[in-house]
């Protein structure tokens, strides 16, 4: 089989891919990166990644952990454990969507245009056998994204008419199990369009009618990130003739998101985007609403957070919100995203502007890696009852948790897993686990 059978939507295959791969392969020794936030092809992947295919990347390039993020399902959770067992690589699985916070009804967070309403995830779970009313919510949260989706595609369709998607034959195929979104339709929508329009003089002319442009201001063509990212924000973002205001009721609050989460034993975690919302100029009192309800973590994008060469605001309001997130002891994560072309797979740490924020990523990632770990393997995870016994504050958690993330790594899964238990200190679960990687090394 080709490499490309990584991404094929069978995951027979991908798993029969993945494992020849293996046969032959040799790898880097892990260096210090980190990518702890990209989405796969069960949201979307610029480049059509599989979990598998996203583990054997990260692993090919030295990564020394890996996490994916997708939205509104968990739906690569299993399959990126695996994957992640089988490279010995670090990693830790999460999920995103949209919420409503009730303190913010009249502040941009971090979703532009869009008062009250914000970003958040849930990171570190390690199973898909959730308690029965926290299956509800995630099946809540796929049942409502298609509803919006199948609601914008009637407007958009109206809009473009004479071009129209039809949701089942043109969107759904684009997607391994039906959880589309608005990079699915506009990609779907570009790409329909070249078939009806077949030479480009035609979809220019098309395209520059419907969306307002000139013909020669048309980049990408026919489905490239320029012309996809034009339809998108043409006609789903606000001002577009699909785009319809959000109210209190689109989406779950914010709490309601971090009691799912804390349901699956794992992490509600924060999300960043620039600083410049009036919503993110007032993060401490954001993060006091979201801890009143057990949020934990911080998730930062680097990339799009710095100019490199450039010590401009963005730069400023990053170091910021990391000085913030260390004073509080909420363990950072970074990555990439990897949702739009043209996104890095790794972020430039070695970069000016990251260098000095490296340590604290890894750090998040570490402590990201170990939960997932322990949670596994005995239900000692973050916030764990054996976590509450064992730590007197989040600062000493946090060092446990990092250390063990350091050492440990998932080649030495079973041997650990059979010997550690929540009646044991930190201090014998550390020793325990260097003992592990030690017959492994």
């Amino acid at each position: 089989m080709s490499e490309n059978s990584l991404n094929d939507f069978d995951p027979k295959v991908r798993q029969l891919t993945l494992r020849e791969e293996l046969d032959n392969a040799e790898f880097p020794e892990p260096g210090s990166f980190v990518n702890a936030h990209a989405h796969t092809f069960f949201s979307f992947n610029y480049k059509g990644y599989s979990p598998s295919r996203f583990a054997l990347e990260a692993k090919r390039q030295g990564l020394e952990m890996g996490g994916i993020v997708d939205f509104d399902v968990l739906d690569g959770l299993e399959e990126f454990w695996e994957a992640s067992r089988l490279l010995d690589l670090k990693a830790c699985v999460g999920i995103e969507s949209r919420v409503f916070v009730p303190e913010f009804a009249d502040r941009v967070i971090n979703s532009p245009g869009e008062p009250g309403i914000s970003y958040h995830m849930g990171t570190g779970f390690t199973s898909v056998d959730i308690p029965e009313e926290a299956q509800a919510f995630l099946d809540g949260m796929r049942g409502t994204s298609e509803q919006r989706n199948r609601a914008m595609l009637e407007r958009v369709n109206a809009f473009l008419d004479p071009l129209a998607l039809d949701y089942e034959q043109d969107v759904l195929p684009l997607t391994p199990k039906g959880n589309a979104t608005e990079r699915h339709l506009c990609l779907a929508y570009a790409r329909k369009a070249a078939r009806e329009y077949a030479d480009e003089s035609s979809l220019r002319a098309f395209w520059a009618d419907k969306l307002g442009v000139a013909p020669g201001d048309l980049k990408d063509l026919p489905d490239g990130r320029g012309m996809t990212d034009l339809i998108r924000a043409k006609t789903m973002k606000k001002g577009g003739a699909g785009y319809v205001q959000p109210d209190s009721g689109s989406f779950p609050q914010m709490s309601e998101m971090n009691e799912f989460v804390l349901k699956c034993d794992a992490l509600p975690t924060f999300t960043w985007l620039d600083g410049t919302s009036e919503g993110e100029q007032a993060i401490e009192e954001l993060i006091e609403v979201g801890r009143a309800s057990g949020a934990v973590v911080f998730n930062v994008i680097p990339d799009r957070n710095y100019t490199p060469g450039v010590p401009d605001q963005k730069l400023t309001n990053l170091l910021e919100i990391v000085r913030i997130t260390e004073d509080l002891g909420l363990p950072l994560l970074g990555g990439t995203e990897m949702n739009s072309p043209g996104q890095k797979f790794v972020d430039d740490f070695s970069s000016a502007e990251l260098a000095p924020l490296h340590p604290v990523f890894l750090r998040g990632s570490r402590i990201l890696h170990a939960h997932s770990t322990l949670q596994k393997l005995g239900g000692m995870g973050y916030l764990s009852e054996w976590a509450v016994d064992q730590f007197s504050d989040v600062f000493q958690k946090n060092s446990f948790y990092e250390e063990f993330g350091e050492v440990f790594s998932p080649r030495a899964d079973q041997a650990l897993g059979d010997r550690i238990g929540s009646g044991q200190s930190s201090a014998e679960v550390l020793a325990l686990a260097r003992q592990a990687m030690s017959e492994f090394s």
